[in-house]
């Protein structure tokens, strides 16, 4: 049976002088609540009290509940002010004093607890946007050794790489940029000081990288191809070159959107990562989170918060800031029927054959 405790203390092993903050965020104006957004605020309460359990036994600190109004887009930038049970808070401040924070959110928080990452040593935290009850019985009582195992076995395999080939299952294909970037790892182990990368999700499952985005003088980026989608049973082609989506291919409504949505902010169709979801507990659902570590998957958007050049600053506005997933996970209607790492000296890795995962 799930045991939350042991969970806590197997990815966070918090430690004695720690302070921990368990965040949400709210429901305001025009961003309406839902059921599932009440039962994760719900959740995020059990989840505080169990660390307030902890507390006691190993000398840390637990905040009471740190809330936060919603900022309404994925990845955009937190609010000045927050709430620690109904009393006003200047929100930075009191996460940067943390130094673990769990945010349980309806909106991804990644980029900017990343950015605080980069600025305090001694901070870490779990980003959990869309995060659900029923994961506790999926994605969050995995084996986390087998899912760390599966996950470096990926990086190393990507260290020094060129390129990242995948076939879709409908016969596309896309070669996704390595050079210039590092690999990293959200294999769910997140202890106090970790090396590398400080901002994980929860549930955890994936081996990422950032493709190359063409910032170094004389150097374009080389990822490009055509990545199919299928939404609400339409087909669209993504066209790519120099790591952007250059034209959205399609007929109907979702690919109007698309090419609404680059429109409105060509940063956008910035190709932001490329990834391997390898969390075998992982449930296909339609939710990001858990959907993204079942399988492959790649972004747009925003990319400084994951190891890439792409900000805040390089979109026409805060409101129009993204990180967008796209998941091709068993379950989902396209999938990937190969991917390989090419190596500079010629060795090609296949991590997918077949629709299979070779790690």
């Amino acid at each position: 049976m799930f045991n939350l405790e042991k969970l806590l203390v197997d990815v966070f092993d918090p430690q004695p002088d720690e302070v921990v903050t368990v965040a949400v965020d709210l429901p305001h104006d025009g961003i309406s609540d839902n059921a599932e957004w009440r039962e994760r605020r719900q959740m995020a309460e059990e989840w505080r009290e169990a660390m307030a359990r902890l507390a006691h036994e190993r000398a840390f600190t637990v905040n009471p509940m740190l809330s936060f109004p919603a900022t309404g887009a994925n990845n955009a930038d937190l609010p000045a002010v927050g709430w620690l049970e109904g009393a006003e808070v200047e929100l930075l401040p009191t996460l940067v004093a943390s130094t673990l924070v769990i945010a349980m959110t309806e909106y991804s928080a990644t980029a900017p607890l990343s950015i605080m990452a980069e600025k305090k040593e001694d901070f870490r935290a779990a980003s959990m946007p869309g995060v659900l009850k029923r994961m506790e019985e999926s994605a969050l009582a995995a084996n986390y050794a087998e899912v760390a195992r599966r996950c470096q076995e990926i990086a190393e395999a990507m260290r020094g790489a060129s390129l990242c080939d995948v076939e879709f299952s409908t016969g596309h294909r896309c070669w996704f940029d390595l050079r210039h970037r590092v690999a990293e790892v959200d294999d769910g182990f997140l202890p106090r000081f970790k090396e590398g990368d400080r901002i994980i999700n929860l549930p955890s499952g994936e081996t990422f990288e950032v493709p190359y985005e063409g910032e170094l003088e004389g150097d374009p980026s080389w990822t490009a191809g055509v990545i199919p989608v299928i939404e609400e049973g339409q087909t669209i082609l993504f066209h790519v070159s120099a790591n952007r989506v250059q034209m959205v291919e399609g007929e109907g409504s979702v690919a109007d959107r698309y090419a609404e949505m680059f429109s409105e902010d060509p940063t956008r169709a910035n190709i932001a990562e490329v990834a391997f979801g390898v969390n075998e507990r992982a449930a296909v659902t339609g939710n990001v989170l858990e959907d993204e570590k079942a399988g492959f998957h790649w972004a747009f958007g925003r990319s400084d918060h994951l190891g890439g050049v792409t900000g805040v600053a390089d979109f026409r506005s805060p409101e129009t800031v993204v990180h967008q997933d796209i998941v091709y996970a068993k379950g989902n209607p396209v999938q990937v029927r190969r991917a390989a790492i090419l190596h500079a000296d010629g060795r090609s890795i296949e991590i997918i054959k077949d629709g299979e995962y070779l790690v």
